[in-house]
């Protein structure tokens, strides 16, 4: 049994992760930022989960985090640094500066913070820290999506330079959850039309929490190797959705 802390781990796939770790026995610390949602978790999820308010851009907020997690589990084997947010999909100089500033603050400076403190605490106990991939970290572009993308391509970066510098017993590494069907996916179209059109591409290649989760819980704690790079959607999987499209009706999109 592992304890796992999971930032952002109050709704989408950071929730998704953390409730299938809790199916498989471990103890999970997850934080958020809404109050509303973080009572709505702490009712739901089990007494071996600990919910906590923290704002991964403060490096306080997430040293407490650290702290209480500890102080409730003892050690912390896997600490995951999911929290993230996107932006409107606008021109960059259309970009209201405090979005672009809100989006590299909390993807970018949120990971930074997340590895400093647990590496720091892992130093002298041994651990693993992931650090999860979006839309940009292999450096593909979408128009509207410069300053996410180029927060999560700063994150792979990190992670790998990381990789060469943890001290002995610490590991990190790379979580890509591929498309996930959450409102991080589908954020920030303003025209319906051009959501449609986004919505045949997700429909071929992402899938739900339900199917992802699971998968990227169990490889969370079992492939702590450093420098591991662990991925859902990977290039042949790819390959085989488009050529099924065809033949395969998805429809992510209802119930």
């Amino acid at each position: 049994m592992s304890t796992v802390v999971v930032t952002g781990g109050t709704r989408g796939i950071g929730l998704g992760v953390a409730r299938a770790l809790l199916a498989r026995g471990h103890r999970v610390a997850v934080c958020g930022t809404d109050v509303e949602r973080i009572e709505k978790m702490r009712a739901e999820l089990p007494e071996t989960a600990l919910v906590a308010p923290a704002d991964v851009t403060d490096r306080d907020q997430v040293q407490a985090l650290w702290d209480a997690a500890s102080e409730r589990f003892g050690r912390i084997d896997v600490w995951i640094n999911n929290a993230g947010i996107s932006h409107a999909r606008a021109p960059l100089w259309e970009l209201p500066a405090a979005q672009a500033r809100k989006v590299l603050e909390t993807n970018l400076l949120g990971a930074i913070n997340g590895s400093a403190v647990a590496i720091a605490g892992m130093s002298t106990t041994g651990g693993h820290v992931w650090n999860m991939e979006g839309l940009g970290s292999d450096g593909r572009i979408v128009s509207g999506l410069a300053t996410y993308g180029a927060s999560k391509r700063a994150v792979t970066y990190l992670t790998e330079a990381l990789a060469k510098e943890v001290p002995t017993g610490v590991s990190v590494g790379l979580l890509s959850p591929g498309m996930v069907v959450t409102d991080l996916l589908t954020h920030g179209y303003a025209d319906p039309a051009e959501l449609a059109e986004a919505r045949k591409v997700f429909n071929i290649l992402a899938d739900r929490v339900e199917t992802v989760a699971p998968w990227l819980a169990e490889r969370a704690v079992s492939r702590t190797r450093n420098g591991a790079h662990v991925r859902w959607l990977s290039t042949p999987k790819v390959a085989g959705r488009f050529l099924m499209a065809p033949f395969r009706h998805r429809d992510l999109f209802t119930e």
